[in-house]
């Protein structure tokens, strides 16, 4: 059952979600919380999925207990984010997609799906790609002349089921993939997401300026976390792996 409670009367016209689920170098939490912070999004709605840890979040300043999960909207921008400050249970990882991704088709909102891809370390920028579940989509990523993916491979965690979730339902749905270091918060892959990718999908413009300056405060916060999902299993981290096909 849907469980996702709205707690701000904001007007939104087929919005586009950005999704911002811990994973492979927090690439997609990174460029989700930016988005966040620099639009000042209005807390919007709180997911209740199965699979999220019961617990109440608090930030800096602040009395107010919030739960882990929680939808931001931007009514200008016809724009939600989704923060997460906690994994997905790997053993409920199909629940919570179908939870989510029923309140997404309800009220007709283009998700687009965040995740890294591990990659040596290299001087050359981070490579971007991008996969969807439909023509619509991918027409889309064409327009906007968003790579390819150079090798066969797949994307699990919460990132994966999701964009499962979508193809079961026909929900056009989109895949940012972008090489990330697979040790630590990678702010340079989350920067490169933003603006090779979610800016031309999502139809704005964000000053990347403050992320890249705060690069190593932003490593530094997100290191705990980051630790976190090295230790978990990885169904619960959103990232695109490569595989081999056999025929």
């Amino acid at each position: 059952m849907t469980q996702i409670r709205e707690h701000a009367e904001i007007e939104l016209d087929s919005p586009t979600l950005v999704e911002g689920m811990p994973g492979i170098g927090l690439v997609g939490k990174i460029a989700t919380d930016h988005l966040i912070d620099e639009f000042e999004m209005t807390y919007y709605a709180s997911v209740h999925c199965e699979g999220l840890a019961p617990i109440g979040v608090y930030e800096e300043g602040s009395r107010e207990v919030r739960p882990p999960v929680r939808l931001y909207a931007d009514e200008g921008r016809d724009l939600l984010a989704l923060r997460s400050d906690v994994p997905v249970a790997v053993d409920t990882t199909s629940e919570f997609a179908a939870c989510l991704t029923g309140w997404l088709d309800a009220n007709d909102v283009d998700p687009l799906y965040l995740s890294g891809f591990p990659a040596e370390k290299t001087d050359a920028p981070p490579e971007l790609f991008g996969v969807a579940t439909s023509d619509v989509a991918a027409d889309r990523l064409d327009r906007h002349e968003v790579g390819h993916p150079r090798l066969n491979g797949a994307i699990a965690g919460p990132a994966g089921a999701l964009l499962n979730r979508a193809a079961q339902i026909d929900l056009d749905a989109t895949a940012l993939v972008v090489e990330s270091d697979p040790r630590f918060p990678d702010p340079e892959a989350a920067r490169v997401l933003l603006t090779e990718g979610v800016e031309p999908l999502a139809d704005i413009e964000v000053d990347v300026g403050g992320l890249v300056e705060q690069a190593d405060s932003i490593r530094e916060q997100r290191e705990q976390l980051a630790q976190r999902m090295q230790e978990a299993d990885t169904q619960e981290s959103s990232q695109a792996q490569r595989i081999q096909m056999f025929q």
